[in-house]
């Protein structure tokens, strides 16, 4: 039975992943390390900034220089708050998707953008209050596909909104958009709902289900159909 529903945001509740891809290019562009829009979906969406600037650097043949990439992650932070500027953000239905899991279930937040910028975009949107519990860049060692976000969200919903109740990985249904985030979850013992916001439905079939978009999605209908499969 499902007791918390675990979000991802960039792609999922809000549409910023052009706005990342941008201020990736803008950093990376003067190093020779930019990617192209189509390597962006196909390859580093999903993953941490720092992942991101790493493997693209190794890519163009720059020198493992940790202070440079340390530099490069501050630059393109600084590059993202400023293009996101005062545009809408919200996928349509996702606000009303999120509110409804939120009157019924634990929710919490798993996110490969840092803290800083998830709380603006939460703040932004008017959904900070739904999300006890977010775990950020910073909080994990290892990004997605990698378990480690889901499985810190898992031990902080225990330790927090449902203290004192047995939970366990299965009773946790996570919202994602991209591969890498259906993979991180399955792999943590998650269920999965995907929608294709970024991601064409064929490549997301490692998910327990696949919608087109979240206001296309009836979570009774989702329920319903994890129960019996």
């Amino acid at each position: 039975m499902i007791s918390a529903i675990i979000f991802d945001l960039d792609g999922t509740l809000v549409d910023t992943e052009r706005t990342h891809f941008a201020a990736f290019v803008e950093v990376l562009t003067p190093l020779g390390a930019a990617p192209s829009w189509h390597d962006y979906l196909a390859r580093w969406i999903g993953y941490t900034d720092r992942e991101c600037i790493t493997e693209l650097l190794k890519e163009a043949g720059r020198p493992d220089d940790p202070a440079l990439v340390e530099e490069l992650l501050a630059l393109k932070a600084e590059a993202y708050m400023r293009l996101l500027g005062g545009r809408g953000l919200l996928y349509p239905g996702a606000q009303e998707f999120a509110r409804r899991a939120a009157g019924r279930f634990a929710l919490a937040l798993v996110t490969g953008t840092l803290r800083a910028e998830a709380e603006t975009l939460l703040e932004r949107t008017a959904m900070r209050e739904l999300f006890p519990v977010i775990v950020a860049a910073e909080d994990v060692s290892r990004g997605k596909p990698a378990p480690d976000g889901f499985v810190e969200a898992l031990a902080r919903l225990g330790r927090g909104p449902l203290r004192g109740r047995r939970l366990c990985a299965a009773d946790c249904l996570v919202v994602e958009d991209t591969v890498a985030g259906v993979r991180a979850a399955r792999s943590a013992g998650m269920r999965v709902l995907a929608v294709a916001h970024t991601t064409p439905v064929a490549e997301l079939a490692e998910a327990d289900l696949v919608r087109p978009s979240l206001q296309e999605t009836d979570l009774d209908e989702v329920l319903r159909l994890l129960a019996h499969p």
